[in-house]
């Protein structure tokens, strides 16, 4: 197939295309090429134009639609811009008639880039004015969710695509030569580049000359509650609307939060409203305490307005998701449905997560409280921090002075730390006990694998099914971290390759549920039941009517002591009770400070600092690892707490080590059975701690892997450090770290692991 040069009309370039897709191939094995230094060096675009001319006559590609989208790329790297235009135009049609998606925020932008550009060369007009009437020519007929996916698209800083094309250079710099393959994606790196700089300055005034057209919105509004608190919200709705229209709001604590015209793109009234203590509202700042209630005055608010048919949904990450529940919690008549991911849920896996206090905490609690603008980014730079941890843990000095050490004590955080139970004072923040059975509306929850705040989404799902076994609460799990609403899944978790099933669109996901629920359009597809997961590593959905229904049986891995220090055995055979594995842990010992967490995904070896690894036998076949996963520890230690972590992985034949869930299991020994009362250890006594674990994963093992445990003792500069005194943790120092901890683990405990053959 041979590629088509630009000086052709669309016409012949349609008869040429289609009769040079029958050619024999005649595709180069490789161009001679040495990149630029750097993109925006004045040589950059005569290199890829040189490229891109010599790649066009032997370019070829089988897909018709990827094909005629490359040659426009390299026709506009070129600079035959008249061409690009004619491709991209065919292109377009080829879509229509095949009845494709509707246009997507990247492909509007290279066409209208096109345009401008040839309308630039042919009439010489400014390319300012040439963009500007073909912005105008062609944004007003797209429909309001096109409008919205180009204007988010095209609000992307230049410099984002500048780093990525500097990467580009980088990589192929030790090259003399490149395939085609890579010269088509190193233009298309290119392209973005220039098309970015080139309209970045233009698209805000045209952005709010198409909004203004498009929406109607109020960004002052002052909401008051019963207890005559005032909320600030904002609301944007579209111009189009007929007859009202149901309401989705995010009830934020961070004013930089707006997704309000999204939801009008969508077909929604848009609001967000603050947290009382944000913008217009003079109270204090009180994270979590009052924002059930005063979301629930948010709520009835919206039903009375003309614009609404009385209907609202609420939705949001983080915060917004606990601020959705904390409202479900008050039972608003208009509250129809809520869809969260990340939420927090405070008391469960915040502040603290498994009853373990967290540094991050009280570096969250002095930013949300904080009211300077001109000092949040303070809170964006991780070096103090982490400076602040390790000045904590040399000292030595009791948790509950973190503060002082910082010279910034902060109320709330102290108020929390008086607050290590799950007891009455996190309990009146959400749902709680039979709350949970009155909540009858529809819930999405979605969370990933590698999600910190999974155990608070879980809680929320295990909690309404157990409370109201009819509840309509649908979960979607799979590889993803915290900011996948926010950002989208992406291709590699650091190292870790994800599937290609998992890339699906989870933020139009949540509006295609609320069409759903709230204009009766039809489930989307991928929410086939109650749990439906994405088994890593077989590039499969699953669906289950709940979490135990994932797996059809399980098998049981004991902590056998055989083998060396450093690794010893998962074993399936029970282990003889008197055998045993000493640990001894000195929280004496600070010259770790420096030390963090490790974060990977996948990786070569296992750090095993303060722990003891097990590892299984081979695995005889294939089998997958669905839901969560229980135990029973046999131990005796010579205090009367401990703080434990435990983290899973799968060692493949090739020897990598993939992480079944991060971050780690972490609880608190006093709390594994009942989160809301504490019962000690026995120190000196053998005595077994029964576990179900709070962090779940699905993952396709294959035949010849191995499951390993890493079993360890929290110890960590970023944490809580619990001395084992029995006292409250908070108020013990290096003090109470005398004697070690020393641990016997028997060979009678066990992990269970849920498998589906």
């Amino acid at each position: 197939m041979r590629g088509i040069l630009a000086s052709r009309s669309a016409a012949a370039f349609a008869l040429s295309w289609l009769a040079a897709f029958a050619l024999p191939p005649a595709f180069a094995d490789s161009l001679d090429f040495r990149p630029p230094t750097a993109p925006a060096d004045k040589a950059t675009a005569e290199v890829m134009r040189d490229l891109a001319v010599r790649l066009l006559p032997v370019y070829q590609e089988p897909d018709p639609d990827r094909y005629l989208a490359n040659v426009s790329a390299l026709q506009m790297a070129a600079r035959n811009y008249t061409a690009a235009t004619a491709t991209r135009k065919m292109l377009r049609e080829r879509r229509r008639s095949s009845d494709a998606a509707r246009p997507d925020g990247p492909a509007v932008i290279y066409d209208l880039y096109a345009r401008a550009r040839a309308t630039e060369a042919e009439r010489r007009v400014p390319f300012a004015d040439s963009f500007t009437r073909a912005y105008r020519d062609v944004v007003p007929h797209l429909t309001d969710l096109e409008a919205y996916a180009l204007s988010e698209r095209l609000k992307i800083a230049p410099g984002v695509y500048r780093d990525a094309l500097q990467r580009a250079f980088d990589q192929q710099r030790a090259r003399d030569s490149i395939n085609p393959a890579q010269a088509v994606e190193l233009i298309w790196d290119y392209l973005a580049f220039d098309v970015y700089r080139s309209v970045g300055p233009l698209v805000a005034g045209l952005d709010a000359e198409d909004d203004r057209r498009r929406y109607s919105s109020e960004t002052d509004i002052v909401i008051k509650t019963p207890a005559g608190a005032s909320i600030s919200a904002l609301l944007i709705r579209p111009r189009s609307a007929s007859k009202p229209l149901p309401a989705l709001l995010e009830f934020a604590i961070d004013t930089s939060l707006n997704a309000a015209r999204e939801c009008a793109a969508h077909g929604y009234v848009g609001v967000v409203a603050y947290a009382r203590g944000k913008l217009d509202s003079p109270q204090k700042i009180v994270p979590y305490q009052f924002d059930g209630e005063d979301a629930r005055a948010v709520v009835d608010w919206i039903a009375k307005q003309p614009f609404s048919d009385g209907r609202v949904g609420m939705y949001g990450d983080g915060y917004s998701g606990f601020a959705a529940w904390a409202a479900a919690k008050q039972l608003p008549v208009a509250l129809k449905a809520i869809a969260t991911s990340a939420a927090s849920a405070p008391g469960i896996n915040a502040p603290m997560a498994g009853n373990i206090f967290q540094n991050s905490a009280y570096r969250w609690s002095l930013y949300v409280t904080n009211t300077d603008p001109a000092q949040r980014e303070l809170f964006y730079d991780d070096a103090p921090w982490n400076a602040l941890d390790q000045k904590w843990y040399r000292s030595g000095r009791p948790y509950r002075e973190l503060g002082r050490l910082n010279e910034r004590p902060n109320p709330i955080f102290i108020r929390w730390l008086n607050h290590p139970s799950y007891d009455r004072f996190w309990q009146v923040m959400i749902p709680f006990g039979e709350e949970f059975a009155r909540i009858d509306i529809p819930v999405l929850t979605i969370t990933g694998y590698y999600a910190g705040s999974q155990p608070g989404a879980l809680y929320y799902f295990n909690e309404h099914y157990r409370l109201n076994p009819r509840a309509n609460h649908t979960l979607l799990i799979g590889p993803y971290d915290d900011a996948v609403v926010q950002r989208g899944p992406l291709a590699m978790l650091q190292e870790y390759q994800v599937d290609p099933a998992a890339l699906i669109d989870v933020r139009e996901l949540r509006f295609q549920w609320f069409d759903h629920v709230l204009k009766g359009s039809a489930r989307p597809s991928v929410l086939k039941d109650r749990v439906n997961f994405q088994v890593m590593g077989s590039n499969e959905w699953r669906a289950a009517a709940s979490i135990q229904a994932m797996a059809g049986s399980s098998l049981k891995f004991y902590l056998d002591p055989a083998g060396p220090n450093d690794a010893h055995r998962l074993s399936q055979r029970k282990v003889p009770k008197a055998r045993f594995v000493k640990q001894i842990v000195d929280l004496k010992e600070r010259g770790d400070a420096a030390w963090i967490a490790p974060t990977d995904f996948m990786s070569k070896s296992l750090a095993t600092r303060n722990s003891l690894l097990y590892v299984s036998d081979p695995l005889p076949r294939p089998l997958q690892f669905n839901g969560l996963f229980s135990g029973m520890l046999d131990f005796t230690v010579n205090k009367m707490d401990m703080d434990l972590n435990i983290s899973l992985y799968e060692l493949t034949r090739e020897g990598d080590y993939i992480h079944l869930f991060n971050p780690t299991y972490e609880f608190r020994a006093s709390y594994a059975g009942d989160r809301v009362h504490r019962r000690l250890l026995q120190a000196g006594v053998r005595q077994q701690l029964n576990f179900r674990s709070e962090r779940m994963t699905s993952r396709q093992f294959q035949k010849g892997s191995r499951l390993v445990m890493v079993l360890g003792l929290s110890k960590r500069p970023d944490r809580q450090i619990n001395y084992g005194t029995g006292n409250d943790v908070s108020e013990e120092s290096v003090a109470d770290a005398s004697p070690a901890f020393k641990i016997r683990w028997y060979g009678d405990s066990y992990i269970e692991v849920p498998i589906r053959r």
